[in-house]
């Protein structure tokens, strides 16, 4: 298992508010954290290898988180995900857990249940593109 001093929990939101306060939460848990306000930003940075778990919205404007799963998938990067979302759709959870999420949280959610969702991604195993983890 990863040390959380290791570990690079990369937000993509379009929400300001969130990408404001969820890395002051998670740094506060000893976490590296780094926040993008749009998949693309996220896929274009050099982050997105280093990435340990990728809290990652459902909907946003342009390229959608499930978008985002499957450009990562196509990539060879099996980054484990946690999905938030504000939809109220109670039967998108199992449908994004089904293709492989760690956890679909919906807003609000509390503190408790990001850094169990958090945890688990992190118990899960990380293979970047050369399968090194």
């Amino acid at each position: 298992m990863m040390n959380i001093s290791q570990a690079l929990v990369s937000i993509v939101d379009d929400d300001e508010s969130v990408r404001e306060s969820l890395p002051d939460l998670l740094r506060q848990c000893g976490f590296a954290t780094e926040a993008f306000s749009s998949a693309e930003e996220f896929l274009g940075s050099d982050l997105v290898s280093e990435t340990s778990c990728l809290l990652l919205d459902v909907a946003m404007p342009g390229m959608s988180g499930p978008e985002v799963q499957q450009e990562l998938t196509r990539l060879r990067q099996t980054i484990p995900i946690v999905f938030i979302t504000a939809s109220g759709d109670r039967n998108l959870r199992p449908r994004l857990l089904a293709r492989g999420a760690v956890e679909c949280l919906f807003k609000p959610f509390s503190e408790a249940a990001l850094l169990e969702a958090v945890g688990a991604a992190l118990r899960r195993p990380h293979f970047g593109p050369e399968g090194a983890t």
